[in-house]
C-alpha cells in the first residue's frame, strides 16, 4: 500500500516545511501500486515508482495532480483530493509508502493523517523513526510555530493587541485539529493525537488519552489512558484513570493490547496482552511478570505463574484477594456490555 495525500504545507521564516495537513488522504491498494497510473503519479512527484517523498506544487499544477490521482485509484478526483483554494500557503503532493519509514516531515504527517482518517490501523504502517524526523513545535491558536521563532510572534500580536495562545509544545498535534472521525465523541480533544485511531462508536471522556499509532479498532468507552501502540478491541471499557503499558520506553518489544468485550476497571492497568472477554478488577495494575494465582470456576487451585503465561486466556477475571493480598485469576461468565445510547454518535 502507498498512502498519498494532497495538502497544504506549513513553512517557517527560512522556507521549510515544518508541518502538513491532508483533508482527504487515501492509499493506492498493492494490486495496482505498480500500474502505469500509480508510476506516473510518482513521477509527478519526483519520486521512483513505490517510493515514498514530496513535492511542493504551482497553483497550475494542483488539478492536474488530482486527475493523477484519480487516474491511479480508480476514483473521481472529487473524492480524493481537495479543491486548488490554498490561499498563500502552498500546496503539497506527498507519497508514503505502508513499508517505509518516513523520511520526512509530510511523510510522518501523512501517515499519522492515514491513522486518524481510519486508513491504516495501527502497526499496519512503518512509523520507525518518526520523533528524530518531526520537530519540536509550538502549536498556537494561529497555527503551528518553529519554537525559535515564537517571542518574535508572540511581541507581534502583543503590538497589535492581539494574544497569541500556546496549548502545546510537542512534536504531535490535537487530532481534531486536523480530523474529526464520524461517529466519535471527544470530551477533550487536547488528550488525542494527531495518529490516534478511533472507531466509530467510540467515547472518549475527559481523563481519557490516545496516543499516536494507537487506538479502539470499534466502539468503545474509553476512560483511561491508551498508550501509544496499544490497541482496545470492540466493545471494551476502560475505566476512569486505568492505563495500558506502551513500548517507547523501557526496550519493551511485547505489543500489549486489550482484546474485544474487556473491561479495565478504574485505577487498574496492565502490561502484558489481554483476551476477549476479560475483566482487570479496578485498582489492579497487572504487569507481565506478575505472579498470579491461577484458579479453576469453583475456585481450587490450578497452579502459579506469571501473567503473561495466562495472556492467551478468554473470559478470565484478575483481583487481588482482599485477604492474602495475592493476583488471582479465574473464570468469568457473563460479557461485558456497553451502554448503547451513550455510544451513539449520529
Amino acid at each position: 500500500m502507498i498512502g498519498f495525500g494532497l495538502g497544504i504545507a506549513t513553512e517557517n521564516a527560512a522556507g521549510k516545511i515544518i508541518e502538513a495537513y491532508f483533508p482527504r488522504p487515501g492509499a493506492i491498494p498493492s494490486a495496482i501500486a505498480n500500474g502505469e497510473a500509480a508510476r506516473e503519479l510518482a513521477r509527478f512527484c519526483g519520486t521512483e515508482p513505490g517510493a515514498g517523498g514530496f513535492r511542493l506544487l504551482a497553483a497550475s499544477e494542483i488539478e492536474d495532480c488530482r486527475a493523477l490521482i484519480g487516474q491511479a485509484t480508480g476514483s473521481g478526483p472529487e473524492e480524493t483530493a481537495p479543491q486548488a483554494a490554498h490561499g498563500d500557503k502552498p500546496a503539497l503532493l506527498c507519497l508514503a509508502p505502508f513499508a517505509a519509514k518516513p523520511a520526512s516531515i509530510p511523510e510522518a504527517f501523512l501517515k499519522l493523517h492515514l491513522l486518524s482518517h481510519r486508513i491504516a490501523r495501527p502497526h499496519e504502517q512503518n512509523i520507525e523513526g518518526i520523533f528524530a524526523v518531526l520537530e519540536n513545535l509550538a502549536w498556537t491558536d494561529r497555527g503551528p510555530v518553529s519554537l525559535d521563532e515564537l517571542p518574535e510572534k508572540q511581541l507581534a500580536a502583543r503590538a497589535r493587541g492581539e494574544w497569541l495562545g500556546v496549548h502545546a509544545v510537542d512534536k504531535f498535534p490535537r487530532m481534531a485539529d486536523y480530523v474529526v472521525p464520524a461517529g466519535v465523541r471527544i470530551a477533550d480533544s487536547a488528550r488525542v493525537r494527531l495518529g490516534a485511531y478511533i472507531g466509530e462508536g467510540t467515547t472518549v471522556m475527559h481523563e481519557g488519552f490516545i496516543n499516536f499509532n494507537a487506538g479502539a479498532a470499534g466502539q468503545a468507552m474509553i476512560e483511561g489512558r491508551i498508550s501509544a501502540g496499544v490497541v482496545v478491541g470492540e466493545g471494551s471499557d476502560l475505566g476512569g484513570s486505568s492505563s495500558t503499558m506502551g513500548t517507547l520506553s523501557g526496550g519493551g518489544a511485547e505489543i500489549v493490547s486489550v482484546g474485544r468485550g474487556c473491561l479495565i476497571g478504574a485505577n487498574a492497568g496492565i502490561g502484558m496482552p489481554l483476551a476477549d472477554g476479560c475483566i482487570v478488577e479496578a485498582g489492579l495494575y497487572l504487569t507481565a511478570g506478575a505472579v498470579v494465582r491461577q484458579l479453576d470456576a469453583a475456585g481450587e487451585p490450578i497452579r502459579t505463574c506469571k501473567a503473561k503465561e495466562l495472556a492467551g486466556l478468554k473470559n478470565q477475571l484478575f483481583r487481588r484477594n482482599s485477604l492474602s493480598g495475592a493476583i488471582e485469576c479465574l473464570p468469568r461468565k457473563g460479557r461485558v456490555e456497553l451502554n448503547e445510547d451513550l455510544h451513539a454518535h449520529n
